[in-house]
């Protein structure tokens, strides 16, 4: 059966721990979903093509581009956004050490560099500086210069290392 992008299609996930529920457009994107169904902000919308990774988002635990991906492809799935990196008003490792490191200036293309760096962390806890360098290449930055964001997921990375080594003790 096919549709036709006026087709309207009910659709059901869970964002950030949240069901939400809608019926929408057969061709609203994800990134449409989450920024105004949702009414989560913090996914960005760049090139809107899936090369500048600002709407990365991590889809049953895979970074995904938002902006690629179909409402109804997300039928059923586990999604987070930046949104769901802090506690309240406290900060998580990454988000920490990219304000520490400078790791963001404008601050445009830091939701999806820290989505897709929290997917690496939660991959490989202990990830080398070439890891990071291959996992941030997917993203585009044009304030940073990409150094200021890669060390801030080292630093990231030492820091859950150590809270693992001193909850083990």
């Amino acid at each position: 059966m096919s549709t036709t992008p006026e087709e309207r299609l009910a659709v059901s996930m869970t964002i950030n721990g949240r069901r939400y529920r809608a019926t929408v457009e057969a061709r609203r994107t994800l990134a449409d979903f989450i920024r105004e169904d949702a009414q989560l902000p913090g996914t960005k919308l760049g090139c809107e093509h899936g090369v500048c990774g600002a709407c990365t988002v991590l889809l049953d635990d895979l970074p995904a581009r938002s902006c690629l991906t179909l409402a109804v492809q997300a039928e059923g799935s586990q999604i987070r956004t930046v949104e769901s990196l802090a506690d309240g008003q406290e900060l998580n490792h990454l988000q920490r050490a990219f304000r520490e490191q400078h790791g963001l200036q404008c601050g445009f293309c830091t939701a999806g560099f820290l989505m897709t760096a929290t997917a690496l962390l939660e991959d490989n806890p202990t990830p080398t500086r070439e890891d990071i360098v291959e996992t941030v290449s997917g993203s585009l930055c044009r304030c940073t210069g990409y150094q200021t964001i890669i060390s801030a997921i080292e630093q990231a990375a030492a820091e859950r290392q150590s809270d693992t080594e001193d909850e083990d003790q």
